[in-house]
């Protein structure tokens, strides 16, 4: 590892080949101090006071993202935990997310007999970040799998500049020194980080940058308390809703529905006989009224009355279902094949049947916040994204500035699910404090967060599948779902949502249907996607498409293994032959389970997945409650996640997903009617509540395979698994996603 490879943020093959290919790095980046702060590379500040601030180019949406990297910096700097701060990083390519792209290169990758269905990610990050840093993204379980060589390279080469430092005040070679618990050590003699990080900033390093070895010291794989709680339990946590300055004001949207959309009508003298109503703003498709404070400006809007023109009455739950049953049955394109599967359908004993999923709204907690003001030729902007490099880019064009001159203030996110990646809220606040020329607040109602989500794309599938010796033969997945990636993509470069759905519309995607691809050795696969659509745009969503897929796909392979007579566990592991990682989750998972078999008095059901380099296989005990509504009795999940750097966040994560895999086995879907949600508030929405949870059990398997991604392992699995509990108990096959309708009351 050299020091210019090192400087410019690679260390991985895998960074360097798709970093260096895409985004020419800084050959230096250093992080911007305060007095007292002292910076070692484009990571670490150190203050006098010894005080070690990581920066962390993820955002934080609750699931550790914070203290993760500055713990594996800890870990490598040797740094004392107690000491250890965090800021957000700066928009730099120093921090592009190598694994979230990686991803989508892999996923555009051709393989023999199939075409290239996905170029486009590629195509687009490599047009457009020919000098910008735009691929800065936190999702899909890409922390640790990104950052975890550069960080640790980086924290090494800080360690060295320390070693150094200390060895030439003492006169004696720097190989003598070590780091332990945030000081510079040698024998007897000892000197804090704070006391010598100046003058560590003043060293160079080796060429070859040496890591740490491993020792009984090490901070990895300790659960090390997470830094970002005492600041949430105490209130003190800086959302974007808790930014105040001076002379700000507040502002209340309403945007029309989904479709072509123009403001028609508004009552601007109703709205002035609010007490703090200062202004309305009228767009073409979206009216604003600002007020002193929130609720002057909510109650201006609802006296505003804005009405609309569009022609949204096409866009409802009955032509979406329509529209779905008519293009399942149309020719798609085939995204993944293995065999001859249509030889090996071409016969009897075929067994078919189609599943559906409806659109899943994201409820994140924190509805969408921003807060912008302007500052002479700048815009100062805070928010909660997943994309600020995309956010920053999104304001400066809306604006009509140069990207340098929209300074973005990335703040924590209260939940996310993926809508952090949207932007809109951003540059609506940047466009309204423009207009009024004061700083404003813009936080979007829950009725309004819920009309203007992009939820998860609905589905259809037609399942088809035969046996042979008591296997699955061959296997087919032929579903209908819009390209959700490619609306995605299309959306980081600038479109609208209705754009994005337009200009995509004759896609095909390997990603809309990532879960369909079976985990089992099956002779004769395939699965084919055909590009709906639905007048609907589609957003990222927790655990992608396999969120659908998966129930699919582990709800088919039970129906299968009823039909052979076999055990369901039995029959999956049987077929898991050349997959040993989640055959041993299973096995430990039938174990730690007590799995009963498949028996109507068992109530329990299995499903298991891989993704994201990790595995999990997921026991599930349920019922129907006698008034009606699904009761989730037990949930046990045993997970091969790699080298896990904290299992306490990895639990976490797991047991969020498993909570979160719960509310779409009985909610988070609402139908649709005139381009709108017909929920619009938490309490239509049918999620959980805590007297719901079920028992939780989550076993973590030792390994040490590079760690894999977490964040979206548990949810697609808890839908399939609950489904196969309940015709385990009642004989009756549950096809539909959510498994019940928001009308019933889980209990």
């Amino acid at each position: 590892m050299n020091r210019r490879t090192l400087l410019i943020g690679g260390g991985a093959a895998l960074g360097l080949m798709v970093g260096w290919t895409f985004w020419p790095r800084d050959p230096i980046v250093k992080l911007p101090t305060n007095a007292g702060e002292t910076a070692l590379g484009g990571w670490i500040k150190i203050t006098r006071a010894g005080q070690v601030i990581v920066a962390v180019p993820q955002a934080e949406l609750g699931q550790g993202s914070y203290s993760v990297i500055a713990q594996i910096i800890a870990d490598e700097l040797g740094a004392d935990w107690k000491r250890i701060g965090v800021e957000p990083a700066p928009i730099s390519a120093l921090y592009a997310n190598t694994a979230f792209i990686a991803d989508n290169r892999a996923a555009a990758t051709p393989r023999p007999g199939v075409p290239d269905m996905v170029p486009d990610a590629i195509h687009w990050l490599r047009d457009h970040s020919i000098a910008e840093p735009i691929a800065l993204f936190t999702g899909a379980g890409t922390t640790v799998r990104s950052f975890e060589v550069p960080c640790r390279e980086a924290a090494a080469m800080a360690r060295t500049l320390l070693q150094r430092a200390a060895a030439r005040q003492w006169g004696i070679d720097w190989t003598q020194c070590t780091a332990i618990n945030n000081r510079i050590v040698a024998g007897k003699r000892s000197i804090d980080f704070g006391a010598i990080a100046a003058a560590a900033a003043k060293e160079s390093p080796d060429d070859e940058i040496q890591l740490r070895a491993s020792d009984d010291a090490s901070l990895i794989g300790q659960e090390l308390p997470r830094l970002d709680l005492p600041s949430k339990i105490d209130g003190s946590a800086p959302f974007a809703g808790d930014i105040r300055l001076s002379g700000m004001v507040y502002a209340s949207i309403r945007q029309g529905p989904y479709g072509t959309t123009r403001v028609a009508d508004v009552h601007v003298a109703a709205a002035r006989a609010i007490p703090g109503f200062r202004q309305a703003i009228i767009e073409p498709n979206w009216v604003a009224a600002v007020a002193t404070n929130s609720w002057a400006a909510m109650r201006a809007l609802d006296a505003l009355a804005p009405t609309f023109s569009s022609n949204s009455a096409s866009i409802n739950s009955t032509a979406i279902n329509r529209l779905l049953d008519q293009q399942v049955r149309d020719a798609g394109v085939r995204v993944a094949a293995t065999g001859d599967i249509d030889a090996a359908l071409d016969g009897r004993g075929v067994h078919r049947v189609t599943y559906t999923a409806d659109p899943a709204l994201h409820a994140q907690l924190e509805t969408r916040t921003a807060v912008a003001a302007p500052d002479g030729t700048h815009m100062r902007v805070w928010v909660g994204t997943q994309a600020p490099a995309v956010t920053r880019r999104a304001i400066s064009s809306a604006l009509g500035i140069d990207e340098q001159q929209v300074v973005l203030f990335p703040t924590i996110v209260g939940g996310s699910t993926g809508m952090a990646m949207d932007y809109d809220v951003a540059v609506k606040a940047a466009l309204i404090a423009r207009t009024i020329n004061a700083p404003v607040q813009l936080c979007l109602s829950r009725g309004e967060d819920m009309r203007r989500d992009m939820p998860r794309a609905p589905a259809r599938a037609r399942m088809a599948a035969t046996l042979r010796d008591g296997r699955i033969d061959g296997w087919l997945a032929h579903i209908a779902t819009p390209p959700a990636r490619h609306e995605f993509w299309a959306r980081m470069g600038g479109a609208t949502a209705e754009q994005a759905m337009h200009d995509t519309s004759d896609n095909s995607d390997a990603a809309a249907v990532a879960g369909a691809m079976p985990p089992y050795a099956i002779a004769h696969v395939g699965v084919d996607h055909v590009s709906a659509q639905t007048g609907l745009p589609s957003g990222f969503y927790r655990g992608g498409a396999a969120g659908v897929m998966t129930f699919f796909t582990e709800s088919f392979v039970d129906e299968m293994a009823a039909l052979a007579g076999v055990d369901p566990f039995l029959f999956r592991m049987q077929m898991l032959g050349g997959h040993a990682d989640l055959a041993r989750c299973l096995q430990t998972m039938s174990v730690i389970g007590d799995w009963q078999g498949s028996t109507s008095t068992t109530a329990q059901g299995i499903a298991c997945q891989s993704m994201h380099g990790s595995h999990i296989a997921l026991l599930a005990e349920a019922g129907f409650n006698p008034g009606g509504g699904i009761k989730v009795n037990r949930l046990v999940a045993v997970v091969d996640c790699g080298r896990v750097i904290n299992p306490s966040l990895v639990r976490q994560q797991i047991e969020g997903g498993l909570i979160a895999g719960i509310a779409s086995c009985v909610g988070t879907s609402s139908d649709y009617a005139h381009g709108r949600p017909v929920i619009q508030h938490y309490g239509g929405m049918n999620l959980p509540r805590l007297d719901h949870m079920p028992e939780i059990v989550v076993e973590l398997i030792d390994s040490n395979r590079d760690p894999g991604g977490v964040s979206d392992l548990a949810l697609p699995v808890v839908a399939p698994a609950v489904a196969n509990a309940l015709f385990a108990a009642t004989g009756n096959r549950l096809r539909h996603l959510p498994l019940v309708r928001s009308s019933t009351t889980a209990t």
